[in-house]
């Protein structure tokens, strides 16, 4: 496996295979979204801001992956659903995320950080 133009690449006997760091960007914002208590990603106030600029185009709102040769580090930014245990929501995105990144991908995922920029409140703000 060799890393090419910002792109894991893996030569098989009929060629090679390429994989996108947004790819991998993808696979975490879906297993992100998959675990209970997650109200959604949350590309904090300065991903907003490149969102917003047109400098993001093509990365995933509140996911960012550093990739290297064998091995990508992972940070996931989200707003939680009130009434969840804040630590258990991110140990199982940690655990979730790194499970299905190794488990379709030929990377060792060696660090998931789980930034938590809010509590997101639903039914609860009409009786604040």
């Amino acid at each position: 496996m060799i890393y090419e133009e910002g792109r894991i690449s893996e030569g098989t006997e009929i060629g090679k295979i390429h994989i996108a760091p947004q790819a991998i960007e993808l696979i975490a914002k879906v297993s992100t979204m998959e675990v209970k208590g997650v109200a959604e990603l949350s590309g904090g106030f300065t991903g907003e801001i490149k969102e917003f600029l047109g400098r993001n185009k093509n990365a995933v709102k509140g996911i960012k992956v550093e990739v290297g040769e064998e091995e990508t580090a992972v940070d996931v930014s989200v707003i939680i659903k009130y009434g969840y245990m804040i630590t258990e929501v991110a140990e199982n995105i940690q655990e979730n995320v790194k499970s299905s990144i190794e488990a379709m991908t030929n990377l060792r995922v060696v660090e998931v950080n789980v930034h938590i920029n809010g509590i997101q409140f639903d039914d609860y703000e009409d009786k604040l």
